[in-house]
């Protein structure tokens, strides 16, 4: 099988007519981020956000005409809002049906052969609150976010655990995995398959443990690169939040990627966040990333319900003796350094590592162990602020990057 090239696929959109049915989509220049992994193939066609519906068509040729090289399985076409009177890259696009991927998947057949039918895109806008008029997602009543100021420190299976300890606990919880670039529920949960059309044009979550679920790696192989400007990325999490049939939650987890980036301000502007998770490991260097996050959430408005510190210690599996390998404290000291509540240490431990990596979560699939009631607890102790009333929070306020 000779290996796809970038001058084919640009070959083949050169094919399909752009929005003003004059030129070619290549012609016209709205080609970009063209990846090639294997033989899945991915690219975005840069658009007016206000006119992402009506060129729905436009996206599904564009994708039906690069499906039709051979050796080419999955295709991913992104409708991606264009910069408009010198907009940054870090501008919040429009609220559109622009950043969602639409998968093609091949299965062996050309389009028109009989080929299986691809599951449909993310609904068309919706109408997202302006600055100042955050409107939640229906039949959710909180959203939390778990975030943490670098990766490394354990903040996704902390997300997992703290969302079924949640469940445990009576409420009606679902999971957003908001780690586009590296999402990690499918993996977590065990959950595989793409999610498929529901009432009103929105995607039905995904389920797992109970669980409510919905990540970008339901939409792509997991060794996909995810190469996406800003902007791509907001659109696509807009979405997942707003044009996802989640039913009714008591809480909404939402797994944050690692840092203060796009990801974060899209989440603190689009919805009102009851509060946010901080997730750092005892060590002062991840202490230091830790704050930036916390006084990131502080920024726009977003109370913080607790700091968890995670990879506390090092319980072995054979004596039961702890060692301090990252040092210990570190995180609760800050907490009472800075007034927030400290929610718990979690411990290292090889088994929440291999169930983890197994897709068994351990507060599922062994609610009896030391580990899963410690998760519990930190659930317990997050919902009981929720419950209680978290601080009252004011409409984010807009961020400019000059």
């Amino acid at each position: 099988m000779s290996e796809i090239t970038r001058d084919q696929v640009l070959q083949q959109l050169s094919k399909v007519r752009g929005p003003d049915l004059k030129n070619d989509l290549v012609a016209a220049g709205l080609v970009s981020e063209i990846a090639i992994t294997g033989s899945d193939v991915s690219f975005s066609l840069t658009i007016n956000p206000a006119e992402a519906e009506r060129l729905e068509p436009m996206r599904q040729a564009a994708a039906q005409s690069v499906e039709a090289l051979d050796g080419v399985g999955k295709v991913l076409v992104t409708l991606t809002a264009e910069l408009q009177n010198g907009a940054s890259n870090g501008a919040a696009p429009a609220p559109s049906g622009a950043g969602m991927p639409h998968v093609h998947k091949s299965s062996g057949k050309k389009p028109g052969a009989g080929a299986g039918a691809p599951p449909p895109p993310m609904a068309g806008p919706q109408g997202a609150p302006g600055a100042g008029k955050m409107a939640g997602i229906p039949g959710i009543k909180h959203i939390i976010a778990v975030a943490s100021g670098k990766g490394g420190v354990g903040k996704s299976t902390t997300a997992c655990n703290v969302a079924l300890g949640l469940l445990a606990s009576g409420a009606k919880v679902g999971i957003l995995d908001a780690d586009i670039y590296g999402p990690s529920m499918p993996r977590l949960l065990g959950i595989t398959g793409q999610p498929q059309p529901g009432e009103g044009g929105k995607l039905e979550a995904m389920q797992g443990y109970g669980l409510k679920v919905m990540s970008m790696g339901f939409l792509v192989e997991e060794d996909t690169p995810m190469i996406w400007r800003g902007p791509m990325v907001m659109s696509a999490l807009t979405q997942m939040m707003r044009d996802v049939n989640w039913g009714e939650l008591d809480v909404l987890v939402v797994d944050m990627p690692p840092g203060t980036g796009d990801a974060q301000l899209t989440m603190a502007q689009q919805v009102p966040l009851a509060g946010a998770i901080i997730v750092s490991t005892p060590q002062d260097l991840a202490l230091i990333d830790a704050r930036k996050g916390l006084n990131m959430f502080r920024k726009v408005d977003v109370p913080v319900l607790g700091i968890v510190e995670n990879m506390s210690y090092f319980a072995c599996p054979k004596c039961g003796e702890h060692s301090a390998i990252f040092g210990n404290g570190g995180a609760r000291a800050e907490a009472e350094k800075i007034g927030v509540t400290f929610l718990g240490e979690v411990p290292l431990h090889i088994e929440v590592r291999e169930r983890s990596d197994a897709g068994l979560p351990i507060v599922a699939t062994k609610p009896d162990s030391e580990h899963a009631e410690i998760y519990r607890q930190i659930a317990e102790n997050t919902y009981a602020q929720l419950q209680d009333g978290t601080p009252g929070r004011k409409a984010a306020p807009a961020i400019v990057v000059e």
